[in-house]
């Protein structure tokens, strides 16, 4: 015999599917539902659970059930990957930017490829949509490669400097290390996600014409909420079409 909790999430997944509950919407509260549904609050919760495994149903501690948002695009163009974590992002996101001024130590020294005690300057940047983080990036620039603006306090400042960090002028090489990993304690924080989650991984390098690395980025994304999109191009050997 089919259980009624099942009889719910179907009856609630109907209505987000067909948009008369809308993404980022909250749910009435699990004591309304379970009366509307003539129900106890432990069959209603086993409903609940049944959509927010299928990622239909987010719940928010102190806040409620709200429907997620369809996941966001991460798009990937041209021969090498150029990455913008800006991309396909809803109006509504927010973006909070921090900048610290550090001395590159262990692995970022490693990254930068600088010597250790060099000054760098991180750009610590979290996206969010509707209530939902959807995305963690911390970049890492040469103190004398920081763009002009961005250690102001202004955040549009901040902001227009960080966005050229990642979308300026085209370096001549990006290597970018996607992986798939359980978050660091500071990225389920930041996330608000558990720590046994998946998080998507990116680690981009970025160097110039001379070899100098002038970006490190470290970005994570929660597994269940994005999906990378890759575009390559087919690249023809001028020496061969002529032959």
């Amino acid at each position: 015999m089919r259980s009624r909790h099942h009889d719910i999430a179907d009856d609630l997944r109907q209505q987000i599917t067909a948009g008369h509950i809308l993404p980022s919407e909250r749910l009435p509260s699990e004591a309304a539902l379970a009366n509307r549904y003539g129900v106890s609050t432990v069959t209603l919760r086993r409903a609940l659970a049944v959509l927010q495994g299928e990622g239909l149903v987010e719940k928010i501690h102190g806040k409620g059930n709200f429907v997620r948002r369809p996941h966001r695009k991460i798009m990937y163009v041209g021969g090498w990957g150029t990455l913008d974590p800006w991309t396909a992002t809803d109006p509504d996101s927010r973006l909070t930017i921090r900048s610290t001024e550090l001395q590159a130590q262990a692995h970022l020294a490693t990254l930068l490829k600088v010597p250790a005690g060099s000054p760098i300057v991180e750009f610590t940047c979290l996206s969010r949509e509707g209530e939902s983080p959807h995305g963690l990036a911390r970049v890492y620039l040469p103190y004398d490669l920081v763009p002009p603006g961005a250690l102001d306090d202004a955040s549009t400042s901040r902001e227009a400097a960080t966005r050229f960090a990642f979308l300026g002028p085209p370096r001549t090489t990006a290597r970018e290390t996607v992986s798939a990993r359980l978050p660091t304690p500071d990225e389920a924080s930041a996330l608000r996600i558990g720590i046994a989650s998946v998080v998507l991984s990116i680690t981009r390098i970025a160097t110039d014409s001379a070899g100098r690395v002038v970006e490190a980025t470290l970005l994570a994304f929660p597994g269940d909420r994005v999906d990378a999109v890759f575009t390559t191009h087919h690249v023809i050997d001028e020496g061969q079409s002529k032959g």
